[in-house]
């Protein structure tokens, strides 16, 4: 209709000058039925808040620890010269309307260890050996009900462990993670929602509730990106193409130990009886990330990302899981196959990316 309009506004000129005048009056009447197409159309909010840090469709980056050792159940040490890994982050919209929009991604990290070890340090040992892989997929789904509430999907199936590319890990080790949000956008500046998730990031599987904050003050000099208790920072915008998060991230995962010599102290006594070997070990890793981001575009969609801070180690314990995963939670009695002590140390983290428009 609008195209009618048009041509309509276009031609009366030319029409008024290609014909006769005439005092015959124009029947307006037969206009009153027509309207805009979009007139009436259901309205929907949209995914993001004024000067959110952009999303990162393509992420390419490599991340480095200092130097920090590993104590294991039993006393045996491990030195950590440094660890450090490649990182790929994949991010690509599959539906994009306003009424839903659905992103699909692979991540890949990788974790290797420099050092030396204790004879017995059975762990460390398979750390500098193999050390540690991810390897996953992840679906997100944004659905908005209307102007003002929205629904949050997000799930990711990972494949942990300490593998490699010539020696895959058994897709019967894959961990499901998901979170589900409703959620409120009060205006271009705020929302938030609450919701419930399964994760692995304390390094065990979990069941926690959620809580969802992005925020932009009115000067749209600060404000703050949160899903707790995933991540929580306070963001600082110098421009448009320029800003700084600070705040915390956790991350980990459970990693699928496939080395033979990984054991597990059996009797908790002054003096342990001896070892046994382990059933389907899996290494419970849970680090605490508190971090200064800093994040700059170099040209139109390609952005820089370095930050730095300081890892805090939640848990780098491991389990015996003789028939699949289980449920310990925050308040499980379940005894560790091995109780590790892990330091903790500065670290640093750089990426090129590729952000949404």
């Amino acid at each position: 209709m609008r195209k009618t309009w048009l041509f309509i506004l276009f031609t009366c000129p030319f029409l008024a000058i290609a014909q006769p005048d005439s005092t015959a009056e124009e029947d307006y009447s037969q206009y009153d039925n027509l309207d805009f197409a979009d007139v009436g159309a259901k309205r929907f909010c949209t995914s993001k808040v004024l000067d959110l840090s952009p999303q990162k469709l393509i992420s390419i980056g490599y991340d480095f620890q200092g130097p920090y050792q590993l104590q294991e159940d039993g006393g045996s040490k491990t030195d950590f010269d440094y660890s450090h890994g490649e990182r790929l982050q994949l991010n690509l919209p599959v539906v994009s309307r306003n009424n839903i929009i659905i992103q699909a991604g692979l991540n890949y990290a990788a974790q290797r260890y420099a050092g030396s070890a204790d004879t017995n340090a059975v762990l460390g040992r398979n750390l500098l050996d193999k050390g540690l892989t991810t390897l996953g997929l992840n679906l997100t789904i944004f659905k908005p009900l209307n102007e003002k509430n929205f629904m949050l999907f997000q799930g990711s199936s990972d494949l942990n462990g300490d593998y490699n590319f010539g020696n895959f890990l058994s897709p019967s080790y894959l961990k499901y993670s998901a979170a589900l949000v409703y959620g409120w956008k009060k205006h271009e500046r705020l929302m938030y929602g609450f919701g419930v998730s399964r994760t692995y990031r304390v390094g065990e599987m979990n069941y926690i509730p959620v809580f969802l904050y992005n925020y932009t003050a009115p000067n749209r000099k600060w404000g703050a990106e949160v899903l707790f208790p995933a991540r929580a920072h306070y963001r600082r915008t110098f421009s448009s193409r320029s800003l700084l998060l600070l705040g915390y991230e956790l991350e980990g995962q459970s990693y699928r130990m496939t080395s033979d010599s990984i054991y597990s102290y059996i009797n908790r006594g002054a003096n342990p009886a001896g070892t046994t070997p382990m059933n389907n070990p899996e290494l419970r890793r849970g680090e605490l990330r508190i971090r200064a981001v800093y994040e700059k575009s170099l040209k139109n969609f390609i952005w820089i990302s370095a930050q730095v801070g300081f890892r805090y180690n939640y848990s780098f314990n491991v389990d015996e899981v003789p028939s699949g995963d289980f449920f310990r939670g925050f308040f499980g009695t379940q005894t560790y196959g091995m109780e590790n002590v892990l330091g903790n140390t500065f670290y640093s983290m750089i990426s090129i990316n590729l952000v949404s428009p």
